[in-house]
């Protein structure tokens, strides 16, 4: 049997004869690299590129697509090597190929880790070529018509990896009949018996809807044949199963609700007939005002055009209508693919495919900030959102984000270094919290200041994974930075004690070590040192003399440099970010005795001397003795526990002696005392024990006040 025949019958509507031989030389090598090997349905293996092909062909795709999808799995499965591809077929088909490979090479240690770094692959190969992903979805397709072959587990597998990843990729690049496809295989793999109940129940309320059906659509046909009304083509609209069954789950409604509504979709010649028509419907059924989208003027973000009206329909009944121009049907249906259907010239002003190349060179960037291929994976299905909200920049553009973006998101999608510097943001003019969330239509105003710095805190409220990414590689990266400032003050301190400096050390002794520690350069044993990971006295030592002599003398040099430094301690201000940070359990101050541990990986936690969480580690080098250096800045957390007589007022008046002497409430918790009294649990900034002192003196001037104690 010649499985070439269908695909070239398709192939012959839009091709010339040599695109078609080019074509078939691709099916011969891909025959004869998958000779022997067969699927689980029982085929040959060839019949699977060649119905990915037909699937390409339908969409009227390129000569290299056709091909790519005719060798797509050759390097993967066979002995046939990228070069070879190349030689014979091009560069871009054996570029496009190779997008689509999988990581077969490279052993992962899980299958959530191999899954995110092919997908990452094929993100990076999809920015340099759109066609990469039109291939490969066509690929998947298949794969999922054809899944009732695989056993239960890796059905519901590569259905869950379906519904997660490849349908949201779809409908982000306007490919509606993919991910609809999609949707509705995955979710009959992933849940059979709802989705049979499910498509049983539609079945059923179909025949009861006709009537009213049939009274909606003469109607508007009525209304739309009126003398000096464009022509236009109506049609019912059917809901899927899986977007019937997303919203009986997300709007916890049953499923007669959803079926009550009916919907149609009315396609038109041109933009200006899409109003028109509008206009006429929304004179034949009152409109629901708070159900109307104009997606014409602002299109999704994956391109989609079309204007969205619900009206009040006969009988009380909600319409959902569309209308669209033919080429916003066309895109609305095939996305990016209508891009190679209608024009194969790179300057196309196809909007899909301009959308598409926007959203993947943020992607680009987001990958080059991400930690880990899973990292970047959570942060691309973070930006696959399908909702989005629409808000004005100052000068007037529109940016999409998605739905509960907040000002911070909004920021990075503007540029990162605009993110990273802000400080503050206006909505209409009005100055707002950076933890504001988006709403359709407002104008937004980003205020930056040069020197400022992402906070932490902003990954509790931010949603695109353009931001979520950005900030988490500037605070690794600036984590870093102040590891390493911090590893060398430790590293020259122990030095001290063996009366050397860094410009004393041997360069054996330092490769030595270097390999012994597993780093490649002195900042990595710096950052390490600084992150807790390894013992600044341990090094010194093993920097300063040979290994065998180390081992000889170890016991005695690590009393002798142990007494050493804590007569010379480690000086903290307060600001070294990430890497000191402030014990919650005695919350020290300057000008309190204080004593640091080694927390491996997070750097230096700072206690106070009689904190009873570093008895255990006193006389261990896990614990630094620190000082603090003369002019600390910034404010410090302490706890307080104020006893005082319950009686009206007494919160208000805590407060405002706080405040009386230039301190802040942090956190504050009321429990009932014994007799009449409370216990008021503080938490205030202070910024030294100075300033405590006063806030303390000042509490105890306070009416009905009995006894106030630092907790520590």
């Amino acid at each position: 049997m010649d499985h070439f025949t269908k695909l070239g019958e398709a192939l012959k509507t839009y091709m010339d004869s040599t695109q078609i031989e080019t074509i078939h030389q691709a099916f011969l090598m891909g025959e004869k690299a998958h000779q022997g090997q067969s699927r689980r349905t029982g085929e040959p293996y060839i019949t699977h590129p060649v119905a990915v092909a037909e699937i390409l062909a339908g969409m009227r795709m390129d000569p290299e697509s056709i091909a790519a999808a005719l060798l797509h799995d050759v390097i993967e499965d066979t002995g046939v090597d990228k070069q070879t591809i190349s030689h014979k077929f091009g560069k871009q088909v054996a570029e496009l190929v190779d997008g689509v490979s999988k990581l077969t090479q490279i052993q992962f240690e899980s299958r959530a880790e191999a899954q995110a770094e092919n997908l990452r692959k094929m993100i990076l190969a999809m920015a340099k070529d759109l066609r990469v992903i039109i291939v490969k979805l066509a690929d998947r397709l298949h794969n999922m018509r054809t899944l009732s072959a695989l056993p239960p587990s890796k059905r519901k597998r590569i259905a869950l990896e379906t519904l997660e990843i490849y349908a949201p990729i779809a409908n982000r690049l306007g490919m509606h009949n993919f991910r609809v496809e999609f949707e509705e295989l995955g979710f009959a793999a992933l849940y059979p018996l709802r989705s049979r109940i499910l498509v049983a129940s539609v079945r059923k309320a179909r025949g009861n809807r006709k009537e009213i059906m049939s009274v909606i659509r003469k109607a508007l046909r009525s209304c739309l044949g009126q003398p000096g009304m464009p022509n236009c083509k109506i049609s019912g609209r059917e809901k899927h199963i899986y977007s019937i069954y997303k919203k009986m789950r997300n709007k916890t409604i049953p499923f007669s609700e959803i079926m009550d509504v009916y919907a149609f979709r009315i396609v038109v010649d041109s933009t200006d007939s899409c109003y028109r028509v509008l206009g006429a419907v929304h004179n034949l059924y009152k409109p629901m005002m708070e159900r109307f989208k104009d997606y014409i003027a602002i299109p999704k973000a994956n391109g989609y055009q079309s204007l969205h009206t619900t009206l009040f329909g006969p009988y009380g009944v909600p319409i959902e209508i569309q209308i669209r121009t033919e080429e916003m049907e066309a895109m609305a249906n095939k996305g990016i693919a209508s891009h190679w259907v209608y024009k194969t010239d790179e300057n196309s002003s196809n909007m899909s495919h301009i959308r598409a190349q926007e959203w993947l060179k943020g992607l680009v960037e987001m990958q080059q900030s991400a930690g880990s291929s899973l990292e970047f994976m959570e942060n691309v299905k973070i930006d696959l959102f399908p909702d989005e909200v629409y808000v004005f920049t100052p000068k007037g553009n529109i940016l999409e984000l998605p739905s509960g973006s907040s000002v911070v998101d909004f920021a990075y999608t503007i540029h990162t270094d605009v993110g990273n510097q802000c400080v503050a943001a206006k909505i209409n003019r009005r100055l707002v919290p950076l933890s504001s969330q988006l709403i359709n239509g407002q104008t937004v105003e980003i205020i930056t200041s040069v020197g400022a710095q992402p906070n932490p805190a902003w990954l509790n409220f931010v949603v695109t994974g353009k931001a979520r990414s950005a900030i988490k590689h500037y605070l690794k990266k600036q984590r870093s930075s102040e590891s390493i400032i911090l590893g060398k003050r430790l590293l020259e301190r122990a030095l001290g004690t063996l009366s050397l400096s860094l410009a004393d050390l041997v360069p054996d002794n330092v490769k030595a070590v270097l390999k012994e520690s597993n780093c490649k350069t002195f900042d990595d044993l710096f950052e390490a040192m600084g992150l807790g990971s390894l013992s600044p006295l341990m090094v010194a030592r093993r920097l300063a003399f040979a290994v065998r002599e180390v081992e000889e003398e170890e016991e005695q040099e690590k009393r002798e440099a142990t007494a050493t430094l804590s007569k010379k301690p480690l000086l903290i201000k307060g600001t070294e970010g990430m890497v000191v940070g402030f014990a919650n359990c005695c919350r020290p101050i300057p000008g309190d005795v204080v004593i640091g541990i080694f927390d491996a990986g997070r750097g230096i936690k700072v206690h106070m001397e009689q904190c009873k969480e570093v008895d255990m580690l006193r006389h261990t080098d896990k614990c630094i003795y620190l000082s603090w250096e003369e002019n600390v800045c910034g404010e410090f957390e302490v706890d307080l526990d104020v006893t005082a007589l319950n009686e009206k007022g007494l919160l208000a008046n805590l407060a405002m002696a706080v405040a009386s002497a230039q301190a802040n409430i942090e956190s504050i918790n009321v429990a009932r005392h014994e007799n009449q009294d409370s216990l008021i649990s503080l938490t205030i900034s202070v910024k030294n024990r100075d300033h405590l002192a006063k806030v303390m003196r000042r509490l105890r001037t306070l009416r009905g006040v009995d006894k106030i104690v630092r907790k520590k």
